[in-house]
Order: C-alpha cells, then structure tokens, then sequence
C-alpha cells in the first residue's frame, strides 16, 4: 500500500472520530501526516482524547522538565508505580510531540535531537532523586566528599549520543555509574553498596518495560570491565581503571562522555580527569590505527549480518562521519582545545573553522549527517523502535519517502545513496588506509576463466576441467549484474595467487566448495578480490588443511579472519580476548539475545580459526595453541553466564543469600574434562558442572519472584541454551552436564554444601578421577575460592592404595571395553590403534596421572593443585614419586599423542591408524605406555584382561 493509498484509508477513518473533526483544518492535516508517518503514534493517538493539547504542545519548542518537575515532587517513596507510570507517560507525551514536529517540518533535526537529550536528562535526574531517597531512607545518607557535599551524591555519566546531546528519536542511553569516594552511610553501609542499590533502582524505573513501555533502554556496557565490572565505581578506581586499563576504543567512547548529576565540584573533577585519559598532548597519529580497526570490525558485522541496508554501520553510513570528526579529535585534541567539543555537528563546524578540512568537505558532512540523522528519526518513529535499517516492505517506505518531503520511494533512495556515497569517499580520504594496487594477474588464466577454450600451459587439464565444470553450474549461470562482476574479477586473481604457489592442481578442487558457498553473497568475492591478503592466505591454508577449508565453506564469515595477517597468526592473551569479545558485544543491543548469541559465535569460531591457522603453518606449538584455545574457551563461557546472568536477573532479580542480602552472582561453572584440564581441541565439547551459594529457602528480589533454587536451575538451561543452541552461525560448543552428583538423575546446579557431601559419601572412585581434572572457569571469585578448598579436601583424602588401584583399573577396562578401536571400528582383520582410547593411548596415561594424584594426595598435597596432565606430572615429580627421567618421557609421550590427535583432526583423517602406519616414535611411545601401565598398575593393560 502506498502513502496515497495509506493516506485515502486514514482519512476515512480519522473523519469519523470526533475528537479529529473538533480540530482546525491546520491541525487536522498535522495529525493526518503525523499518524501517517508513524503508525505508533496512530495506536497512542487511538487511546487518547487530549490531541488538541498535543498539537498546541507541538507547535513550538517547551520545556518538559518542567512539567516532570511538577510530577515529581508528588512522589511518595512508597508508589513506586506512580513514579514507573509518570515517568512512562511523560515520555510517550513528548515522543509523540516530536514526531508531531518532525512530520509536519514544525522543528529541525537538531532541535530534535536536543530534546529526545534533555528529556533523558530529565528522566535520570527526577528517577535519580527518587531513588536516592527510596535508599536513604533505610540506610541513612552517605558521607560527605572533598567536593562540597555534605552527602554524596552518584555522578551519572550520559555516553555517546546522549553525552553530545545527540540521541535519537527512540534511543538506548548509555550511563557510566561514579561516586566521589569510599565511605559508609549513616547507618553504616558502605557507600558502594549505597550507590549500587541507587543506580539498580535508577535502571529499573527507566528500563523496566510496563503497560505503557518504558522511559530509555539504559545500557551499562560501557563501564570498566563491561558486564562483568561493578555497577558503580568510585573516582579513585575509575582513574585506575582508565590510566591503567583503559582501552584505545574506550577513548573513543569517552569523547562524548558528559557527567549530568552530582555535586558541580564532583562532575567538574571526574570530567578533567578522564579527560587526561582521552586525550594525549602529542599528535596522536596512533588513534587513526585504533580507528581503522573499529571501522574494519563494524564492516565484518555488516557483511555477516547484511547490514548495507543499515544507514548507521552501514558504507557512507552515520558512523562513518562520526569517525571523521572523531579522528581529529583524538589525534590533534589534546593541542587544540576547541576538538574536545562533544557532538558531531559542532566538531564538523570546527574543523572547517580551523582549516582542519576543506569547507565544501564539510558541507557535504553536514548535509549529509542531518540528512542522515533526519531519516534516522523517521525509521524510528514509525514503530518507536531502535532501529537504522531501511524497511523493507513499500508501505513503511512510502511513508518515510513522504515524511522526508518526497514524491515517492526512488526519489528517497537516489537522495540517501548520493549522499552516502559522497560520506564515504570523504571517509576514505581521511581514515582508510591506501588502496593496495592489486596483484598481478596472469593474462593467460585471466584469458581462460572469460573463454574456457584454449588452455594456458601453466595450468594442469584436470584443473582446466574443474574450473570449466564450475563456471557451468547452474548457480554460477545465474549470477548477472554486479554479483557476475564480482565473481569474474576475482577468478583471475585466485588462479594466479594458486599458481603462484604451485597449488593450482589439488587447490582450486579444495576452494570450489567455499566459492560455491558464497555464490549468494558476493561482497566475500569483493573482499577477496580487495585484500590481497586474504586471498594469499586463502589459497594457503584451505588446501593445507581440509578442517580449516571445511569451516570457511560452512562459515563464510570466517573469511574476514584472513585480512589480517597480523591478527592471523597473533594468538591474543585473556585481557586482550576479553577486550574484544565486549567490544563486539557493547555493539548489539541489550535485549537482542539473537544477535549475542551470532556474535559470541562469530567470535569463537574466528578465533579458533587463527589457533588452526597457527598450528597448520607451524608458528606455534601444540602446548600454546591447546592453552589458547582454552583461553578462548573461558571467555566465551564467562561472556555467556554474564548474560545469561543479567537476562534472569532483569527478569526475576537477584537471589538471596543466607545473610540476608542479594547475591551479586553467587554461581560458578566448573570444567572438567578437556576444558578443565586444559587440552581443548578444536571440536571439543564441554563437561560443565555448576554450583551456586543462595540460599537454599530463599527467593529473588522480584519483579517475578521465585525461589532461589528455580533461579539458579533456570540460569544454568540458560547458559547451556547460549552455548549449545545451533543459530545460523553454529554453535558454541556441545555442553555435557552428565558429570554432576547423582549424574543425569541429579539437579542441573548444586549448592556447593551438596556438591561436596556428595563427592564425600556418594562419589564413585572414577568421579573423583574426573574431579582431578577440574577446575572453575566462570562466576563469583569467593565461590571460586571456596570450590577450590573442597575440591582439594576431596583429593587430599586417605585412600587405600590397592583398592584404589583395583577400581582404577576396572574403570580403564569399562572403557576400552566400550570406547577402544577393537569396540568402535570396522572388523577388517587390519590391527589398528586409536590414539586415544586404546591401550598405550592418552587415556591410558591420564588415568596413571589420576591414580598417583589420588594415592598421594593425603601425603603430598601439592600434586593436587593443578588440573592439567603437564603440570600434574611436573608435581608428581617435584614430590619424588616421578623421577626425572619418567617426567621427561611421560610428557613427551603425553604431546606426542595429543599433536598425533590435532594433525589428524586439521588433516581431515581418524586418529585410529593401522599400526604398520605408525610413525616409530606413535609406536615407542604406545609400548612405553604399556610398559608403565605394567609398573604403576601391577597388571597388563586392559586389552589382555
């Protein structure tokens, strides 16, 4: 339906309300345009009477903190529902004023922008006051600070657009938390419980979502340490946090950053501080490296998640200008005074004002931005929704077409693209690196690839029969326009770089999957065909490794992982992990658990692919890359349960605890297995167990309360559901549980008191085995301590030497029984060994590992410390039970078998081998193995039982 179309069938139906025929003919055609263009405004007009209040508050600028003011101060701290109900009608009232405006060319962008900021201002300062109040009440006033006040007061730190006074029509806002200084309160709470409990109640009365919606989504990503930092944090520990911690993309976030509440003292003090912090006193020509990286990780997300459509992250998008202004800031801000200026608008004025660019650049800027921001409102203000994607149906695009003032759709879009178009030619010449010339193509496989005919000398006729088999397919036919372009540009490229190195037979046989994969989204041809890079790097490693060109075809995305050498074949360490998944993550919003689920994913399978990457070229050693992945590992795991965590929480709140007070997490994951003894492979699964400290009577805080138990069982489905739930991107990882007390049959999260009775008088023998190789990965550091403390108590027990061995013995013998190659594989009178489960293999020595730590441990406490094979055996020799022969030995043996198991797993291969194939070294280590088994055991290995 078209905006006439849309238009004839409202006026039918508005002409028949009488509210609408009371009105002025000016005014009726406001509403008509303004219900037109946002059906949300329609649906809250349908519900209300007082539009000619409306329309005369539309018809020029006021002040709506006033009339909040009015409300507040009839607020009684027990109405708490009064307070979410004003708050939230307010909003909706000046929403529907502004889009009122916009609709009608009453107000300006600018305008706009400023109000949809001070009304956030508005709302924190009177929900802030209200909540300061409500706590006060039950704990007394917090202390005095140095700034003046004789009570403290938390600073609330508005982020990014609303820090510039620049937020959209219906936006997040982004809040940072500070106190002044460590204290208690009259009643002697600490000033970082006072203040914790104030921003909580802050964030519920803004973000909880009623009948009649919410005021702001409030994001509180962007404090130190993210989602796992704490909620408030006082001056001191924010000035540590940045001048030691901070991030290059933190500086970034920070230019914006405007204190709004507090003592004038206070926000004054912070602000200089941080500043120091943003920006430096040289020419920082650094921050463009820093920015570029942002930029190239914001253009994988559109290529993943087809963003082009998006008028923010998208090419010549809203971000890419504010990019431009952000880079003179930060590189010449801390000399020119006149950059530390917050907002896009007023930079852009400056740097024409300076000479820092040219003024018809930054016209075109500015034009371009309002243009930008302009549509931006409008994309928003049909639904009242966070959103700069284009619709994608007509009828949603008529209505934008005719909100922006024009005649129909293709007029909007010709607009729109010719301005981004010049934004990211502008974006190119300041930020963007210089253009690669380009490889050499060969003219001779170029020539083929257009006219299969004539085959070059260069190129092997099995090859030149693929290459013809592929250009026929019937997909590759189909491809016209731009996507044909793509590919045809590519092709010589690819044909050269694998003739180059020699890997043209064999190579493009082991690339067609991929290329076959992509077929229906060609910018990967483009990102090739453009990154030089990439495309060496392809044609490098997929045919080197049929794992690593498996996950390229079923996971194009990975694709971007090869653009950058550097970070190909750079294995970053757990902060700089960390620091990467929550800069990924800080970008989606909130409340779209789909997205965070596809980044979490994006993020493990990319990194898991540089492990590989390392391992298949030899740049680094199998200990290394095992201990990387398993770094991998524990963030994504920890990002997960933050999540999950902060999902039930808004949800349910906090549980309690047996002090009375909440739990701020309270719950742990604990590894056992590969994860916990640090040897995950590339495809391993997880063996989770989790264990929490609420109280076992208690219930959460609300707004939904259930008992602690409930929450606690729910949050552990829900971290599982993160991590193993298949989306178009994969999954995580596999999650076996089954190795909790009482296994399938017992609770999904045990109270750590049980886990341990448990392990004390039910636990098998092999669960304390399996208890050796655990360790705690994710959750509250005191339960951490407190699970560490059983788990060795447990270990460290008095054991009867023979019995112990007996019941190890008859677990390894379960095993091969059930998981070795003579009960696994094919019968074909071929003798075989399996590097793993078969005797000789890693199991056979891990359980030799696990029974000396359990024979020792009441004696030698220390060689219960670790949970990994290496250090294990490190400990068993350092207590005199290992000589240093047989710690040598048995560790060589241990990385011969796991590198024996990784090359077969990069290689496409079974790690089950016929013995006549096994390497002499495979073959001594397997018969020493079974030679110690003999000793430490007392019996032959038990494939002879």
């Amino acid at each position: 339906m078209t905006a006439p179309a849309a238009l004839q069938s409202l006026s039918e139906t508005l002409s028949r309300k009488p509210v609408f025929q009371s009105l002025s003919t000016g005014h009726q055609s406001w509403v008509m345009k303004a219900a037109l263009c946002s059906p949300w405004l329609w649906e809250w007009l349908e519900t209300r009477e007082d539009w000619q209040a409306l329309l005369e508050a539309a018809a020029e600028p006021v002040d709506p903190d006033q009339e909040l003011a009015g409300l507040a101060e009839h607020w009684a701290l027990d109405d708490e529902a009064r307070v979410m109900s004003d708050l939230r009608q307010w909003r909706n009232w000046h929403i529907a004023r502004l889009i009122v405006r916009d609709a009608n060319a009453l107000g300006e962008v600018k305008e706009t922008a400023r109000t949809v900021s001070d009304l956030a201002d508005s709302a924190i300062t009177r929900a802030l006051d209200y909540a300061h109040r409500l706590w006060a009440s039950q704990w007394g006033e917090p202390g005095p600070s140095e700034y003046g006040e004789t009570h403290q007061r938390l600073v609330v730190m508005a982020m990014g657009k609303h820090g510039a006074r620049e937020l959209n029509l219906s936006s997040d806002i982004d809040l940072i938390f500070a106190f002044p200084s460590t204290g208690e309160t009259e009643n002697g709470r600490s000033h970082e419980e006072f203040f914790t409990r104030v921003g909580r109640k802050l964030i519920q009365l803004l973000d909880t979502r009623t009948p009649d919606g919410i005021v702001f989504r409030v994001d509180m990503r962007l404090r130190p340490w993210g989602q796992s930092g704490a909620l408030v944090s006082n001056f001191t520990a924010m000035h540590n946090y940045y001048s030691q911690q901070g991030r290059e993309w933190e500086r970034f976030a920070m230019v914006k950053a405007r204190p709004l509440t507090g003592a004038p003292g206070a926000r004054k003090a912070l602000e200089a501080d941080l500043s120091g912090f943003v920006y430096r006193r040289y020419v920082d020509f650094h921050a463009l490296g820093a920015l570029r990286k942002l930029k190239g990780m914001i253009q994988k997300e559109v290529r993943r998640q087809q963003l082009e459509s998006n008028i923010k992250l998208g090419q010549g998008g809203i971000r890419e200008v504010e990019f431009i202004a952000q880079a003179f800031q930060l590189i010449r801000g801390g000399q020119d005074y006149a950059l530390q200026t917050r907002g896009t608008w007023p930079v852009l004025d400056i740097l024409e004002q300076q000479g820092y660019l040219p003024g018809g650049v930054v016209h075109e800027l500015a034009d371009a931005y309002s243009f930008l921001r302009d549509l931006e409102h409008r994309i928003q203000g049909l639904r009242d929704e966070q959103t700069q994607r284009l619709p994608g149906d007509e009828t949603n695009l008529a209505r934008l077409a005719w909100s922006m003032g024009f005649d129909d759709t293709e007029a909007l879009l010709d607009r729109l693209d010719a301005h981004r178009q010049r934004v990211h030619y502008h974006f190119q010449q300041v930020i963007a690196e210089d253009e690669n010339d380009g490889q050499r193509v060969d003219e001779d496989l170029a020539a083929f690839w257009q006219s299969p005919d004539r085959i070059p000398e260069a190129l092997p006729e099995s090859v030149a029969f693929e290459i013809r088999a592929f250009k026929e397919e019937p997909a590759v036919q189909r491809l016209k326009g731009q996507a044909r372009d793509n590919l045809d540009r590519l092709m010589p490229l690819l044909l050269t770089e694998l003739a180059r190195i020699k890997r043209l037979e064999g190579g493009f046989s082991c690339l067609q999957p991929i290329l076959e994969a992509v077929l229906r989204r060609t910018v990967y041809f483009v990102l090739l065909a453009e990154n030089p890079d990439a495309l060496r790097q392809l044609c490098r490693l997929a045919p080197e490794s049929p794992w690593i060109a498996t996950q390229l075809q079923q996971k194009p995305y990975l694709l971007d992982e090869l653009t950058d050498p550097d970070t190909l074949y750079r294995l970053p360490n757990r902060v700089e992990l960390m620091d990467e998944l929550h800069l990924a993550l800080v970008r989606v919003p909130e409340d779209d658990l789909e997205q965070q689920m596809e980044v979490l994913r994006h993020f493990r399978h990319g990194r898991v692919l540089r492990a590989a990457a390392c391992e298949v070229t030899s740049m680094l050693p199998l200990m290394k890359i095992s201990d990387y992945l398993v770094r991998v590992g524990e963030v994504v795991v920890e990002q997960a349960l933050a999540l999950a965590w902060q999902q039930m929480v808004a949800k349910h709140g906090r549980p309690s605890r047996d002090d009375g007070d909440w739990c701020e997490l309270d719950f742990g994951v604990i590894a056992y297995g590969k994860m916990g003894g640090l040897e995950l492979s590339y495809e391993s699964d997880l063996d989770l167990v989790f264990v929490h400290n609420a109280a076992l009577q208690g219930e959460t805080e609300g707004p939904k309360v259930i008992d602690n138990v409930v929450f606690m069982a729910r949050l552990g489905q829900r971290l599982i559901h993160l991590l193993s739930t298949q989306t178009p991107s994969g999954i995580l990882y596999e999650v076996d549980s089954r190795l909790r007390p009482s296994g399938k049959s017992g609770q999904l999260v045990t109270r750590l008191g049980t886990f341990e009775k448990y392990q004390n008088r039910d636990a098998w023998t092999w669960e304390h085995q399996a208890l050796v190789r655990a360790r705690y990965i994710a959750g509250d550091a005191d339960l951490q301590q407190d699970f560490n403390a059983v788990r060795r108590s447990i270990l460290q027990q008095h054991r009867d030497s023979a019995t112990l061995r007996d019941e190890v013995v008859q677990m390894r013998k379960k095993m091969v029984d059930h998981l070795s190659s003579e009960a696994t594989s094919p019968k074909t009178g071929e003798a075989v060994f399996n590097v793993k489960h078969d005797p000789g293999g890693i199991v056979d020595l891990e359980f030799l590992v696990q029974y000396l730590v359990l024979a020792n441990g009441e004696h030698y406490p220390e060689v219960t410390r670790w949970s990994d094979n290496v250090r294990c055996i490190k400990a068993l020799h350092e207590a005199g039970i290992l000589s240093e022969a047989d710690r040598d030995t048995w560790l060589d043996a241990y990385i011969t078998l796991r590198e024996q198991v990784h090359h077969a797993l990069l290689a496409g291969t079974s790690s089950t081998v016929p013995l006549n194939e096994l390497t002499p070294e495979v073959n001594k280590v397997r018969e020493y193995i079974q030679e110690q088994w003999r000793h430490w055991m007392g019996v032959e290995s038990p494939a002879s039982f």
